[in-house]
């Protein structure tokens, strides 16, 4: 079990600071929010937006539901960052700090080993992006969130905080509303399958950042993708913030699955949003590991809106001591013989927290649909804490409906046979960990398998004694 060896300073140490505008902590002003349009040099009706946000963000209190957020210090976010590089496709091209940031985590030999395309974003911007040719023939557009706003204006018009995630949704997607930067868009013609994934990496690098990438992927009537997500930032003593946002729209017959590995820092709050919209015998696949950051509120939904419709969501959360992941999925069953399935999985460790909070909810007219729920959580050490809060929603009977969870410690007879075969403690309760997670790890590509695994097996070191 101890026979790798993983990079840690690409979670430890911050690079050289690169950026050429920072907004002053705290600043969340109409002036920055134009600021920020006008560098981007947006189309009147993004600026209007923004600005919607930012009034809607002033009215509105912060969540009281979920953890706490006492310690996310709002008057020290920057909200902006600007790196002051220009996106290439070349990462030759890229200063050497942050090239070698890449290379540690290994972006650069996964795209040409396995991957379709890949986007990189540093702070607030994205910094490299390139997809291949192949693909690019088929019409296949994937290109930065900035860049897109300007290259397909009607399109991102159309789909962009509309009926996904408006911008009304909650307090953090009206933040993101106003001071989004980044990110990815992604368009699918009809018919085409892209069969190698999609990929971009966000790293948050600054003291006190905060970043609101927004990643919007159209997947047409009849095509499929994999898109893949990989986040990481260096440790602080301060609160750094992330509020990205994801839209899905999955056109009828489309297929999309989204896998992301969620690494912040324990410093880190991570309030993310993530939505699909499922047309007419569309399938939406979310799979999830989210680890690291000191708060994490993410709850990845798919709304059912066509017969037929499908959504699977397939997530592990671990907690730390100094954690508190509250994670789970929700599903909104507004077309008849829709289905969804959720399995979530959760590790506490000693005083570390995990929740799963989801809804599933299946409208009157929503006959002839099935939903299965598994909530299965692990507790290692006896401060581990672990809470369960489904809510289902059932406004008609014709329905099939299934709910299971469990909650149990790793036991000593589990833990003595394997010592008997040669395994220190630790070792033993590592192996079993990775029994545990290995529904969830075997659904993600092959480098992001092994680094979840890797990630784990180091946060559980230290568990005994």
């Amino acid at each position: 079990m101890n026979d790798f060896q993983i990079d840690r300073s690409i979670y430890d140490d911050a690079n050289e600071d690169r950026s050429v505008f920072k907004s002053n902590p705290g600043e969340l002003s109409e002036e920055l929010v134009r600021e920020i349009s006008r560098v981007k040099n947006e189309p009147e009706w993004m600026l209007e937006k923004r600005l919607k946000g930012l009034e809607l963000w002033n009215q509105t209190p912060l969540p009281n539901w979920g953890p706490s957020l006492e310690k996310l210090d709002l008057d020290a976010i920057q909200y902006f960052i600007r790196p002051g590089l220009e996106e290439t496709s070349s990462w030759d091209e890229l200063p050497e700090d942050i090239k070698a940031t890449y290379d540690k985590i290994g972006i650069p030999e996964a795209e040409q080993k396995a991957l379709s395309g890949v986007g990189a974003q540093y702070d607030s911007e994205v910094v490299y992006h390139k997809l291949k040719e192949e693909w690019e023939k088929q019409g296949v557009v994937f290109e930065n969130m900035d860049v897109a706003v300007q290259k397909y204006p009607d399109l991102v018009k159309k789909y962009f905080m509309s009926t996904c995630v408006p911008i009304s949704d909650h307090k953090f997607v009206m933040l993101h509303a106003a001071v989004w930067s980044g990110g990815t868009f992604i368009y699918i013609p009809k018919g085409v399958k892209v069969t190698v994934p999609l990929q971009a990496y966000f790293r948050m690098n600054a003291k006190n950042g905060g970043q609101f990438e927004h990643t919007l992927i159209i997947a047409d009537e009849g095509s499929e993708v994999h898109y893949v997500e990989g986040c990481s930032a260096p440790q602080f003593n301060s609160s750094s913030l992330h509020a990205g946002c994801v839209e899905l729209h999955v056109l009828e017959g489309a297929k999309v699955r989204y896998s992301s590995v969620e690494n912040w820092s324990k410093n880190t709050f991570n309030l993310n949003t993530k939505r699909a919209i499922v047309h007419k015998n569309g399938v939406a696949e979310w799979v999830n590991g989210n680890l690291g950051s000191g708060v994490t509120m993410l709850y990845p939904s798919s709304v059912l809106i066509g017969e037929g419709a499908r959504s699977d969501s397939l997530g592990i959360a671990f907690a730390a001591p100094g954690q508190h992941q509250d994670t789970g999925s929700k599903v909104v069953h507004a077309a008849p013989n829709t289905h969804s399935t959720i399995v979530a999985k959760s590790i506490s460790r000693d005083s570390g927290i995990t929740t799963y909070r989801g809804i599933v909810s299946i409208a009157k007219n929503a006959t002839g649909c099935s939903t299965s729920t598994v909530c299965d959580a692990l507790l290692v050490g006896d401060e581990a804490v672990s809470h369960t809060i489904p809510v289902m929603k059932v406004y008609n009977n014709k329905v099939t409906m299934a709910h299971e969870a469990t909650v149990g410690k790793i036991g000593e007879d589990e833990i003595f046979y394997l010592m008997s075969r040669g395994l220190s403690e630790e070792d033993a309760i590592k192996l079993i960990v990775s029994g545990f997670i290995e529904p969830v790890v075997k659904e993600l590509p092959l480098e992001y398998a092994v680094e979840l695994n890797k990630l784990i097996a180091l946060e559980m070191e230290g568990s005994v004694g």
